[in-house]
Protein backbone atom coordinates (compact mmCIF):
# COMPACT_ATOMS: atom_id res chain seq x y z
CA UNK A 1 0.00 0.00 0.00
CA UNK A 2 1.31 3.95 -0.93
CA UNK A 3 1.55 5.96 1.87
CA UNK A 4 1.49 9.53 2.44
CA UNK A 5 4.55 11.21 4.59
CA UNK A 6 4.63 15.63 5.59
CA UNK A 7 7.47 16.90 4.41
CA UNK A 8 8.47 19.73 7.41
CA UNK A 9 8.52 23.30 5.71
CA UNK A 10 7.61 26.40 6.53
CA UNK A 11 4.56 26.11 7.13
CA UNK A 12 1.09 28.21 9.14
CA UNK A 13 0.95 26.33 12.51
CA UNK A 14 -0.56 23.19 10.35
CA UNK A 15 -1.58 21.34 13.55
CA UNK A 16 -3.84 24.09 14.42
CA UNK A 17 -7.27 23.06 13.95
CA UNK A 18 -7.81 26.26 11.70
CA UNK A 19 -5.27 25.08 9.55
CA UNK A 20 -7.88 23.63 7.29
CA UNK A 21 -9.64 26.67 7.36
CA UNK A 22 -7.09 28.97 6.01
CA UNK A 23 -6.55 26.49 3.21
CA UNK A 24 -9.82 26.20 2.21
CA UNK A 25 -9.79 29.91 1.45
CA UNK A 26 -6.03 30.34 -0.03
CA UNK A 27 -7.59 27.50 -2.03
CA UNK A 28 -10.54 29.39 -2.54
CA UNK A 29 -8.41 32.53 -4.17
CA UNK A 30 -6.79 30.51 -6.89
CA UNK A 31 -10.00 28.79 -7.91
CA UNK A 32 -11.90 32.52 -7.96
CA UNK A 33 -8.97 33.30 -10.25
CA UNK A 34 -8.66 30.49 -12.55
CA UNK A 35 -12.56 30.47 -13.42
CA UNK A 36 -12.57 33.57 -14.00
CA UNK A 37 -10.94 33.75 -17.03
CA UNK A 38 -12.84 31.04 -18.53
CA UNK A 39 -15.92 33.83 -18.13
CA UNK A 40 -14.23 37.36 -17.90
CA UNK A 41 -13.22 37.32 -21.63
CA UNK A 42 -17.44 37.08 -22.54
CA UNK A 43 -18.76 40.01 -22.36
CA UNK A 44 -15.27 41.72 -23.53
CA UNK A 45 -15.19 39.51 -26.99
CA UNK A 46 -17.52 42.16 -28.43
CA UNK A 47 -14.47 44.64 -27.83
CA UNK A 48 -11.56 42.27 -28.70
CA UNK A 49 -13.39 41.47 -31.88
CA UNK A 50 -13.64 44.99 -32.84
CA UNK A 51 -10.40 45.66 -32.06
CA UNK A 52 -8.81 43.37 -33.99
CA UNK A 53 -11.41 42.87 -37.06
CA UNK A 54 -11.82 39.20 -36.37
CA UNK A 55 -15.75 37.10 -36.56
CA UNK A 56 -17.21 35.35 -33.65
CA UNK A 57 -15.69 31.65 -35.22
CA UNK A 58 -12.52 33.09 -35.00
CA UNK A 59 -12.80 34.71 -31.80
CA UNK A 60 -14.29 32.01 -29.75
CA UNK A 61 -10.78 30.53 -30.21
CA UNK A 62 -9.94 32.97 -27.34
CA UNK A 63 -12.37 31.32 -25.24
CA UNK A 64 -11.94 27.58 -26.57
CA UNK A 65 -8.18 27.72 -26.55
CA UNK A 66 -7.93 28.62 -22.65
CA UNK A 67 -10.77 25.53 -21.81
CA UNK A 68 -8.79 22.88 -24.02
CA UNK A 69 -5.19 23.89 -22.82
CA UNK A 70 -7.07 23.57 -18.97
CA UNK A 71 -8.45 20.26 -20.11
CA UNK A 72 -5.49 18.87 -21.44
CA UNK A 73 -3.27 19.92 -18.40
CA UNK A 74 -5.50 18.30 -15.69
CA UNK A 75 -4.78 14.60 -15.94
CA UNK A 76 -1.42 15.11 -16.04
CA UNK A 77 -2.01 17.74 -12.71
CA UNK A 78 -2.13 14.25 -10.31
CA UNK A 79 1.35 12.97 -11.64
CA UNK A 80 3.27 16.42 -11.29
CA UNK A 81 1.51 16.91 -7.50
CA UNK A 82 2.80 12.86 -6.97
CA UNK A 83 6.33 13.69 -7.87
CA UNK A 84 7.30 17.03 -6.99
CA UNK A 85 4.56 17.34 -4.23
CA UNK A 86 1.15 19.16 -3.95
CA UNK A 87 2.44 22.25 -2.60
CA UNK A 88 5.16 22.51 -4.85
CA UNK A 89 2.90 21.96 -7.76
CA UNK A 90 0.50 24.39 -6.72
CA UNK A 91 2.84 27.16 -6.74
CA UNK A 92 3.97 26.30 -9.59
CA UNK A 93 0.92 26.64 -11.15
CA UNK A 94 -0.32 29.93 -9.99
CA UNK A 95 2.99 31.39 -11.61
CA UNK A 96 2.41 29.78 -15.12
CA UNK A 97 -0.83 31.43 -14.88
CA UNK A 98 0.29 34.65 -13.81
CA UNK A 99 3.01 35.24 -16.05
CA UNK A 100 0.63 34.13 -19.31
CA UNK A 101 -1.77 37.10 -17.30
CA UNK A 102 0.93 39.32 -17.83
CA UNK A 103 1.70 38.14 -21.60
CA UNK A 104 -2.07 38.14 -22.76
CA UNK A 105 -2.41 41.75 -21.56
CA UNK A 106 0.36 42.88 -23.91
CA UNK A 107 -0.72 40.49 -26.32
CA UNK A 108 -0.65 42.44 -30.30
CA UNK A 109 -3.17 40.63 -32.10
CA UNK A 110 -5.78 37.62 -32.11
CA UNK A 111 -2.94 34.82 -32.52
CA UNK A 112 -0.36 36.14 -30.07
CA UNK A 113 -3.39 36.37 -27.37
CA UNK A 114 -4.64 32.89 -27.80
CA UNK A 115 -1.44 31.22 -27.90
CA UNK A 116 -0.74 33.27 -24.42
CA UNK A 117 -4.37 32.19 -23.31
CA UNK A 118 -2.91 28.72 -23.85
CA UNK A 119 -0.26 28.85 -21.08
CA UNK A 120 -2.76 30.61 -19.09
CA UNK A 121 -4.84 27.30 -19.55
CA UNK A 122 -1.72 25.38 -18.91
CA UNK A 123 -1.28 26.98 -15.37
CA UNK A 124 -4.86 26.88 -14.64
CA UNK A 125 -5.13 23.23 -15.69
CA UNK A 126 -2.72 22.52 -12.62
CA UNK A 127 -4.25 24.59 -9.66
CA UNK A 128 -7.78 23.05 -9.96
CA UNK A 129 -7.44 19.58 -9.41
CA UNK A 130 -4.92 19.85 -7.11
CA UNK A 131 -6.40 22.45 -4.97
CA UNK A 132 -9.56 20.04 -4.94
CA UNK A 133 -7.48 17.70 -4.03
CA UNK A 134 -6.24 19.80 -1.16
CA UNK A 135 -9.29 20.06 0.10
CA UNK A 136 -10.49 17.11 0.23
CA UNK A 137 -7.62 15.86 2.29
CA UNK A 138 -7.19 18.55 4.43
CA UNK A 139 -11.17 18.11 6.02
CA UNK A 140 -12.67 14.74 6.91
CA UNK A 141 -15.19 12.72 5.64
CA UNK A 142 -18.00 14.09 7.73
CA UNK A 143 -16.85 18.35 7.12
CA UNK A 144 -15.78 17.36 3.19
CA UNK A 145 -19.85 17.95 1.91
CA UNK A 146 -19.59 22.02 3.78
CA UNK A 147 -16.04 22.55 2.69
CA UNK A 148 -16.84 21.52 -0.92
CA UNK A 149 -19.78 24.16 -0.97
CA UNK A 150 -17.78 26.89 0.70
CA UNK A 151 -15.13 25.86 -2.60
CA UNK A 152 -18.35 26.29 -4.77
CA UNK A 153 -18.33 29.78 -3.66
CA UNK A 154 -15.12 30.79 -5.42
CA UNK A 155 -16.53 28.72 -8.59
CA UNK A 156 -19.77 30.75 -8.34
CA UNK A 157 -18.61 34.12 -7.60
CA UNK A 158 -16.19 34.17 -10.51
CA UNK A 159 -18.94 33.08 -12.98
CA UNK A 160 -20.74 35.65 -11.72
CA UNK A 161 -18.02 38.66 -11.34
CA UNK A 162 -15.96 37.54 -14.12
CA UNK A 163 -18.47 39.09 -16.76
CA UNK A 164 -19.33 41.87 -14.43
CA UNK A 165 -15.32 42.73 -14.23
CA UNK A 166 -15.06 42.39 -17.93
CA UNK A 167 -17.97 44.63 -18.77
CA UNK A 168 -16.25 47.05 -16.24
CA UNK A 169 -12.80 46.97 -17.49
CA UNK A 170 -13.65 46.88 -21.28
CA UNK A 171 -16.54 49.98 -21.29
CA UNK A 172 -13.87 52.03 -18.52
CA UNK A 173 -10.41 51.43 -18.95
CA UNK A 174 -9.37 48.73 -21.44
CA UNK A 175 -9.81 45.17 -22.27
CA UNK A 176 -6.35 44.08 -21.66
CA UNK A 177 -6.63 44.88 -17.82
CA UNK A 178 -9.12 41.61 -17.54
CA UNK A 179 -5.98 40.13 -17.82
CA UNK A 180 -3.17 41.86 -16.21
CA UNK A 181 -5.72 42.39 -13.13
CA UNK A 182 -4.74 38.60 -12.28
CA UNK A 183 -0.76 39.78 -11.75
CA UNK A 184 -1.19 40.91 -8.37
CA UNK A 185 -3.90 38.52 -7.27
CA UNK A 186 -1.53 35.49 -9.02
CA UNK A 187 1.51 36.75 -7.16
CA UNK A 188 -0.17 37.01 -3.18
CA UNK A 189 -1.75 33.94 -3.82
CA UNK A 190 1.89 32.14 -4.62
CA UNK A 191 2.84 33.82 -1.12
CA UNK A 192 0.47 32.80 0.59
CA UNK A 193 0.52 29.20 -0.40
CA UNK A 194 4.20 29.00 0.49
CA UNK A 195 3.63 30.34 4.02
CA UNK A 196 0.57 28.42 4.64
CA UNK A 197 0.54 24.97 2.78
CA UNK A 198 2.33 22.22 4.60
CA UNK A 199 3.94 19.45 1.79
CA UNK A 200 2.60 16.11 0.83
CA UNK A 201 3.50 13.48 -1.79
CA UNK A 202 3.88 9.89 -2.43
CA UNK A 203 6.99 7.96 -1.44
CA UNK A 204 6.33 5.62 -4.73
CA UNK A 205 6.74 7.87 -7.51
CA UNK A 206 6.40 6.20 -11.47
CA UNK A 207 7.40 7.41 -14.73
CA UNK A 208 4.81 9.55 -17.24
CA UNK A 209 2.38 8.68 -19.38
CA UNK A 210 3.74 10.46 -22.03
CA UNK A 211 1.71 8.61 -25.03
CA UNK A 212 -1.34 8.99 -22.96
CA UNK A 213 -0.41 12.53 -22.82
CA UNK A 214 0.19 13.47 -26.68
CA UNK A 215 -2.70 11.24 -27.45
CA UNK A 216 -5.11 12.66 -25.54
CA UNK A 217 -4.07 15.93 -27.01
CA UNK A 218 -4.10 15.22 -30.31
CA UNK A 219 -7.55 13.91 -29.62
CA UNK A 220 -9.17 16.49 -28.19
CA UNK A 221 -7.03 19.44 -30.23
CA UNK A 222 -8.15 18.63 -33.56
CA UNK A 223 -11.71 17.50 -32.54
CA UNK A 224 -12.54 20.55 -31.45
CA UNK A 225 -10.34 22.38 -34.59
CA UNK A 226 -12.86 20.41 -36.78
CA UNK A 227 -16.19 21.25 -34.24
CA UNK A 228 -14.83 24.87 -34.61
CA UNK A 229 -13.70 25.02 -38.15
CA UNK A 230 -17.27 23.44 -39.89
CA UNK A 231 -19.07 26.63 -40.34
CA UNK A 232 -15.73 28.67 -40.77
CA UNK A 233 -15.80 31.30 -43.59
CA UNK A 234 -12.79 30.21 -44.69
CA UNK A 235 -13.44 26.32 -45.28
CA UNK A 236 -15.29 26.47 -48.29
CA UNK A 237 -15.63 22.47 -48.34
CA UNK A 238 -17.94 22.86 -45.09
CA UNK A 239 -17.96 19.78 -43.03
CA UNK A 240 -16.79 17.49 -45.85
CA UNK A 241 -13.84 19.32 -46.89
CA UNK A 242 -10.59 17.78 -46.86
CA UNK A 243 -9.15 19.44 -44.26
CA UNK A 244 -12.30 18.39 -41.88
CA UNK A 245 -11.57 15.13 -43.13
CA UNK A 246 -7.97 15.53 -41.46
CA UNK A 247 -8.85 16.64 -38.60
CA UNK A 248 -11.58 14.03 -38.00
CA UNK A 249 -8.72 10.97 -38.72
CA UNK A 250 -6.10 12.75 -36.37
CA UNK A 251 -8.73 13.24 -33.82
CA UNK A 252 -10.03 9.36 -34.38
CA UNK A 253 -6.34 8.02 -34.40
CA UNK A 254 -5.75 10.00 -31.66
CA UNK A 255 -8.61 8.33 -29.63
CA UNK A 256 -7.67 4.97 -30.19
CA UNK A 257 -4.28 5.29 -29.37
CA UNK A 258 -5.35 7.15 -25.57
CA UNK A 259 -7.73 4.21 -25.13
CA UNK A 260 -5.43 1.37 -25.76
CA UNK A 261 -2.99 3.11 -23.97
CA UNK A 262 -4.67 4.23 -20.84
CA UNK A 263 -6.09 0.35 -20.49
CA UNK A 264 -2.75 -1.45 -20.65
CA UNK A 265 -0.53 0.95 -19.56
CA UNK A 266 0.34 0.26 -15.72
CA UNK A 267 0.58 4.25 -14.51
CA UNK A 268 -1.91 5.45 -16.77
CA UNK A 269 -1.83 9.36 -17.43
CA UNK A 270 -5.89 9.35 -16.87
CA UNK A 271 -7.23 6.15 -14.84
CA UNK A 272 -10.13 5.20 -17.44
CA UNK A 273 -10.93 2.24 -15.24
CA UNK A 274 -12.34 4.66 -13.28
CA UNK A 275 -15.00 5.70 -15.10
CA UNK A 276 -16.27 1.83 -14.71
CA UNK A 277 -17.39 2.91 -10.61
CA UNK A 278 -21.00 3.09 -10.89
CA UNK A 279 -21.63 6.27 -9.07
CA UNK A 280 -17.95 7.75 -10.83
CA UNK A 281 -18.74 6.96 -14.18
CA UNK A 282 -22.64 8.07 -14.66
CA UNK A 283 -22.02 11.52 -12.44
CA UNK A 284 -18.95 12.23 -14.93
CA UNK A 285 -21.98 12.15 -17.88
CA UNK A 286 -23.69 14.45 -15.70
CA UNK A 287 -20.36 16.67 -15.43
CA UNK A 288 -19.85 17.15 -18.84
CA UNK A 289 -23.41 18.12 -20.05
CA UNK A 290 -23.07 20.11 -17.23
CA UNK A 291 -19.90 21.51 -18.57
CA UNK A 292 -21.44 21.99 -21.47
CA UNK A 293 -24.14 24.28 -20.68
CA UNK A 294 -22.93 26.61 -18.37
CA UNK A 295 -19.93 27.47 -20.29
CA UNK A 296 -21.76 27.85 -24.17
CA UNK A 297 -24.84 29.70 -22.46
CA UNK A 298 -22.03 32.02 -21.05
CA UNK A 299 -20.58 32.28 -24.62
CA UNK A 300 -23.90 33.35 -26.32
CA UNK A 301 -25.81 35.68 -24.03
CA UNK A 302 -23.25 38.64 -24.06
CA UNK A 303 -22.97 38.18 -27.86
CA UNK A 304 -27.13 38.26 -28.12
CA UNK A 305 -27.42 40.76 -25.25
CA UNK A 306 -24.63 43.57 -27.22
CA UNK A 307 -24.97 42.59 -30.60
CA UNK A 308 -29.11 42.61 -30.68
CA UNK A 309 -30.38 44.65 -27.98
CA UNK A 310 -27.28 46.95 -27.61
CA UNK A 311 -26.49 46.17 -24.40
CA UNK A 312 -22.76 47.73 -23.09
CA UNK A 313 -20.24 45.01 -22.04
CA UNK A 314 -20.79 46.18 -18.12
CA UNK A 315 -24.70 46.56 -19.00
CA UNK A 316 -24.18 42.18 -20.07
CA UNK A 317 -22.20 41.75 -17.16
CA UNK A 318 -24.73 42.86 -14.63
CA UNK A 319 -27.34 40.36 -16.70
CA UNK A 320 -25.18 37.73 -15.39
CA UNK A 321 -24.36 39.02 -12.33
CA UNK A 322 -27.14 37.58 -9.96
CA UNK A 323 -25.75 34.05 -11.22
CA UNK A 324 -22.94 33.95 -9.15
CA UNK A 325 -24.68 35.67 -6.04
CA UNK A 326 -27.99 32.91 -6.06
CA UNK A 327 -25.19 29.93 -6.88
CA UNK A 328 -22.88 30.93 -3.95
CA UNK A 329 -25.85 31.28 -1.51
CA UNK A 330 -27.21 28.44 -2.46
CA UNK A 331 -23.94 25.99 -3.22
CA UNK A 332 -23.12 26.48 0.60
CA UNK A 333 -26.24 25.41 1.79
CA UNK A 334 -26.76 22.60 -0.61
CA UNK A 335 -23.14 21.03 0.05
CA UNK A 336 -24.34 21.14 4.09
CA UNK A 337 -27.68 19.57 3.07
CA UNK A 338 -25.86 16.65 1.13
CA UNK A 339 -24.40 15.46 4.27
CA UNK A 340 -27.81 15.22 5.49
CA UNK A 341 -30.34 13.70 2.75
CA UNK A 342 -30.19 11.51 0.05
CA UNK A 343 -27.86 14.13 -2.74
CA UNK A 344 -29.83 12.57 -5.91
CA UNK A 345 -33.22 15.06 -4.64
CA UNK A 346 -31.18 18.50 -4.84
CA UNK A 347 -29.65 17.41 -8.33
CA UNK A 348 -32.43 16.44 -9.59
CA UNK A 349 -34.04 19.67 -8.82
CA UNK A 350 -30.62 21.70 -9.80
CA UNK A 351 -31.22 19.68 -13.43
CA UNK A 352 -34.97 20.91 -13.78
CA UNK A 353 -34.16 24.16 -13.03
CA UNK A 354 -31.04 24.28 -15.33
CA UNK A 355 -33.14 23.02 -18.50
CA UNK A 356 -35.97 25.31 -17.99
CA UNK A 357 -33.64 28.39 -17.70
CA UNK A 358 -32.19 27.21 -21.20
CA UNK A 359 -36.03 27.08 -22.76
CA UNK A 360 -36.72 30.70 -21.21
CA UNK A 361 -33.90 31.43 -23.17
CA UNK A 362 -35.07 30.00 -26.43
CA UNK A 363 -37.73 32.13 -26.37
CA UNK A 364 -35.97 35.58 -26.75
CA UNK A 365 -36.51 38.12 -29.18
CA UNK A 366 -35.26 41.02 -30.63
CA UNK A 367 -37.98 43.40 -28.44
CA UNK A 368 -37.22 41.13 -25.02
CA UNK A 369 -38.00 43.14 -21.89
CA UNK A 370 -35.51 43.15 -18.41
CA UNK A 371 -37.79 41.29 -16.71
CA UNK A 372 -37.59 38.13 -19.49
CA UNK A 373 -33.78 38.17 -19.67
CA UNK A 374 -33.58 38.25 -15.81
CA UNK A 375 -35.43 35.51 -15.09
CA UNK A 376 -33.18 32.59 -16.58
CA UNK A 377 -30.74 34.05 -15.04
CA UNK A 378 -32.09 33.73 -11.33
CA UNK A 379 -33.11 30.43 -12.11
CA UNK A 380 -29.67 29.24 -13.64
CA UNK A 381 -28.19 30.52 -10.78
CA UNK A 382 -30.17 28.73 -8.08
CA UNK A 383 -29.94 25.65 -10.63
CA UNK A 384 -26.27 25.49 -10.34
CA UNK A 385 -25.98 26.40 -6.81
CA UNK A 386 -27.94 23.16 -6.03
CA UNK A 387 -26.96 20.74 -8.66
CA UNK A 388 -22.83 21.62 -8.11
CA UNK A 389 -21.91 20.87 -5.19
CA UNK A 390 -23.78 17.26 -4.25
CA UNK A 391 -22.60 16.23 -7.28
CA UNK A 392 -19.10 16.64 -6.48
CA UNK A 393 -19.74 14.59 -3.28
CA UNK A 394 -21.58 11.97 -5.22
CA UNK A 395 -18.80 11.95 -8.02
CA UNK A 396 -16.16 11.39 -5.51
CA UNK A 397 -17.90 9.42 -2.82
CA UNK A 398 -16.90 6.06 -3.83
CA UNK A 399 -13.19 7.02 -4.59
CA UNK A 400 -10.18 6.13 -2.00
CA UNK A 401 -7.90 8.43 -0.80
CA UNK A 402 -5.03 7.04 -3.01
CA UNK A 403 -7.28 7.44 -6.44
CA UNK A 404 -8.65 11.15 -5.28
CA UNK A 405 -6.21 13.49 -7.25
CA UNK A 406 -6.79 10.90 -10.00
CA UNK A 407 -10.50 11.36 -9.43
CA UNK A 408 -10.62 14.97 -9.10
CA UNK A 409 -8.79 15.50 -12.52
CA UNK A 410 -10.48 13.25 -14.11
CA UNK A 411 -13.95 14.98 -13.29
CA UNK A 412 -12.24 18.28 -13.69
CA UNK A 413 -11.25 17.06 -17.63
CA UNK A 414 -14.60 16.43 -18.25
CA UNK A 415 -16.21 19.08 -17.18
CA UNK A 416 -13.96 21.79 -18.93
CA UNK A 417 -14.24 19.69 -21.97
CA UNK A 418 -17.43 19.62 -21.72
CA UNK A 419 -17.15 23.44 -21.34
CA UNK A 420 -14.81 23.64 -24.65
CA UNK A 421 -17.56 21.10 -26.78
CA UNK A 422 -20.08 23.42 -25.70
CA UNK A 423 -18.42 26.98 -26.52
CA UNK A 424 -17.69 25.16 -29.84
CA UNK A 425 -20.67 23.40 -30.49
CA UNK A 426 -23.15 26.29 -29.78
CA UNK A 427 -21.04 28.40 -31.96
CA UNK A 428 -20.97 26.10 -34.57
CA UNK A 429 -24.78 25.52 -34.27
CA UNK A 430 -25.24 28.51 -33.83
CA UNK A 431 -24.04 29.79 -37.45
CA UNK A 432 -25.95 26.69 -38.83
CA UNK A 433 -29.02 28.09 -37.95
CA UNK A 434 -27.85 31.24 -38.73
CA UNK A 435 -27.32 29.96 -42.48
CA UNK A 436 -30.87 28.15 -42.35
CA UNK A 437 -33.00 30.93 -41.43
CA UNK A 438 -31.21 33.25 -43.84
CA UNK A 439 -31.94 30.53 -46.59
CA UNK A 440 -35.36 29.75 -45.23
CA UNK A 441 -36.94 33.22 -44.86
CA UNK A 442 -35.13 34.94 -47.71
CA UNK A 443 -36.63 32.59 -50.14
CA UNK A 444 -40.38 33.70 -48.39
CA UNK A 445 -39.79 37.29 -48.95
CA UNK A 446 -42.10 38.27 -51.92
CA UNK A 447 -40.13 42.04 -52.64
CA UNK A 448 -43.50 43.01 -55.14
CA UNK A 449 -45.99 41.92 -52.66
CA UNK A 450 -48.21 45.30 -51.17
CA UNK A 451 -47.19 44.25 -47.58
CA UNK A 452 -43.56 44.41 -48.36
CA UNK A 453 -43.93 47.59 -50.47
CA UNK A 454 -45.85 49.21 -47.61
CA UNK A 455 -43.23 48.43 -45.30
CA UNK A 456 -40.40 50.33 -47.62
CA UNK A 457 -42.90 52.99 -48.30
CA UNK A 458 -42.89 53.37 -44.13
CA UNK A 459 -39.10 52.96 -43.60
CA UNK A 460 -38.88 55.80 -46.47
CA UNK A 461 -41.08 58.42 -44.68
CA UNK A 462 -39.06 57.43 -41.39
CA UNK A 463 -36.00 58.02 -43.30
CA UNK A 464 -37.15 61.12 -44.50
CA UNK A 465 -38.96 62.89 -41.95
CA UNK A 466 -37.21 61.69 -38.30
CA UNK A 467 -33.83 61.25 -40.09
CA UNK A 468 -33.63 64.21 -42.25
CA UNK A 469 -32.81 62.09 -45.23
CA UNK A 470 -33.30 62.58 -48.99
CA UNK A 471 -35.81 61.33 -50.83
CA UNK A 472 -33.19 59.90 -52.91
CA UNK A 473 -31.07 58.65 -50.18
CA UNK A 474 -34.17 57.36 -48.22
CA UNK A 475 -35.21 54.66 -50.98
CA UNK A 476 -30.94 53.08 -50.39
CA UNK A 477 -31.54 53.70 -46.37
CA UNK A 478 -35.04 51.64 -46.73
CA UNK A 479 -33.34 49.26 -47.82
CA UNK A 480 -30.43 48.95 -45.74
CA UNK A 481 -32.57 49.46 -42.31
CA UNK A 482 -34.59 46.05 -43.63
CA UNK A 483 -31.75 44.36 -44.61
CA UNK A 484 -30.19 45.36 -40.48
CA UNK A 485 -33.27 44.37 -39.42
CA UNK A 486 -34.17 40.66 -41.16
CA UNK A 487 -30.45 40.54 -39.95
CA UNK A 488 -30.85 41.03 -36.24
CA UNK A 489 -34.23 39.07 -36.31
CA UNK A 490 -32.17 35.91 -37.68
CA UNK A 491 -29.52 36.07 -35.71
CA UNK A 492 -31.63 35.55 -32.74
CA UNK A 493 -33.51 32.74 -34.17
CA UNK A 494 -30.08 31.09 -34.24
CA UNK A 495 -29.62 32.07 -30.47
CA UNK A 496 -32.93 30.49 -29.73
CA UNK A 497 -32.28 27.56 -31.41
CA UNK A 498 -29.06 27.04 -29.79
CA UNK A 499 -30.51 27.52 -26.48
CA UNK A 500 -33.51 25.29 -27.25
CA UNK A 501 -31.22 22.40 -28.26
CA UNK A 502 -29.42 22.87 -24.64
CA UNK A 503 -32.15 22.54 -22.78
CA UNK A 504 -33.21 19.62 -24.03
CA UNK A 505 -29.61 17.92 -23.87
CA UNK A 506 -29.87 19.36 -20.42
CA UNK A 507 -32.75 17.54 -19.71
CA UNK A 508 -31.50 14.17 -20.48
CA UNK A 509 -29.02 14.14 -17.44
CA UNK A 510 -31.88 13.67 -15.23
CA UNK A 511 -31.73 9.95 -16.50
CA UNK A 512 -28.21 8.88 -15.06
CA UNK A 513 -29.16 10.73 -12.01
CA UNK A 514 -32.23 9.02 -10.72
CA UNK A 515 -30.47 5.22 -11.45
CA UNK A 516 -27.14 6.40 -9.46
CA UNK A 517 -26.58 4.42 -6.01
CA UNK A 518 -26.89 6.32 -2.66
CA UNK A 519 -24.10 5.05 -0.58
CA UNK A 520 -23.98 7.61 2.25
CA UNK A 521 -22.56 5.46 4.46
CA UNK A 522 -19.86 4.69 1.85
CA UNK A 523 -18.65 8.50 1.72
CA UNK A 524 -17.87 8.73 5.36
CA UNK A 525 -16.15 5.21 5.37
CA UNK A 526 -13.22 6.88 3.45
Amino acid sequence: MRRYFVKSVPSLHHEHHWYKWWVLVNIMIGTFMIVLNATVVNTALPKVMASFGISIDEAQWIVTAYMLAFAVMLPTSGWLADHFGYKRTYAAGLAVFTLFSFLCGISWDERSLIVMRIGQGLGGGLLQPIGMAIVMREFPPEQRGLAMGFWSIASAASVSLGPLLGGILSDNFDWHLIFTINVPVGVMCFLATWVIQREYKRQQEHSFDMTGFISMSTFLTFLLIALSSGNARWNTGGWTSDFMMICYMLSAVGLVVFLVTELNVKYPLVKLRLLGTYNFGLTNCVMFIFGVGMFGSVFLLPLYLQNTLGYTALQSGMVLLPVGILQAICGAFAGYLSDKVNPKIPIVIGIILFAYSFFLNAQLSAFSEHAQIMLPMYLRGIAMGVLFSPLTILVLAEISRKDMAQASGLTNVIRQVGGSFGVAILQALLTQRIAFHTATAGSTINRSSPVFKKCLDLLQTHAVHDAGSTIQNAVAQSSMIFSSYFGQQIFVWGIDDAFYYSSICTAFCILPVLILKNKKGHRNAL
